[in-house]
């Protein structure tokens, strides 16, 4: 596979180095990172309506914060060494760390955190693979989830966006349909 041609060309995209340094070989994404408001909400979310797995929980208590690093990863894989866990956990590719400070829970005052999705606009989502974009949006709604987009709503079908607990955007999606939206019937 190779993007020595077409719209992936170095050509086609100035400032794109074509050939990545070999000092960059074994990089990857490990995290992004969420600012939330309520712990609770936000681990009930992201375990039970989209299936993560808690990896890690860290508390900086002089700091007042906690950090929360959630993925797919089966449970029985994680290490019970509090050592070996850590080391587990910033292997693990495409987490996600969520970062509490803590009283915004209860605080009357916390407005919660810019999402990216409005003026001015910036960080603007997460997205998530499952297996039939539309049977996952059948189950988010009996969940409760808030919808931003339907698989069927606007232009682009096939795909959909939820909001988690502090509005943060997560696209869903699924492989097939997402190929087939991207290039057409397969033929």
């Amino acid at each position: 596979m190779s993007t020595n041609a077409g719209p992936e060309a170095a050509a086609n995209n100035p400032g794109y180095c074509g050939s990545p340094d070999a000092a960059t070989k074994s990089y990857y994404v490990q995290q992004t990172m969420y600012r939330i408001k309520d712990p609770k909400a936000s681990l009930e979310f992201y375990s039970k309506v989209l299936g993560m797995t808690l990896i890690k929980r860290l508390d900086f208590d002089e700091a007042k914060f906690s950090l929360y690093f959630l993925g797919y990863e089966s449970p029985e894989t994680i290490p019970n060494d509090t050592a070996e866990k850590t080391a587990f956990l910033f292997k693990c590719k495409a987490t996600l760390e969520l970062t509490h400070n803590w009283g915004t829970e209860s605080d009357p005052d916390f407005k919660g955190y810019h999402n990216g999705n409005s003026d001015p606009r910036g960080y603007g989502h997460i997205g998530i693979t499952v297996d039939d974009v539309y049977k996952a949006c059948e189950r988010f709604e009996k969940l409760g989830v808030e919808f931003v987009k339907r698989p069927d709503d606007g232009r682009m079908k096939g795909l959909a966006f939820i909001k988690d607990p502090d509005g943060y955007w997560i696209e869903i999606f699924d492989v097939d349909r997402m190929s087939g939206l991207i290039h057409g019937p397969s033929s």
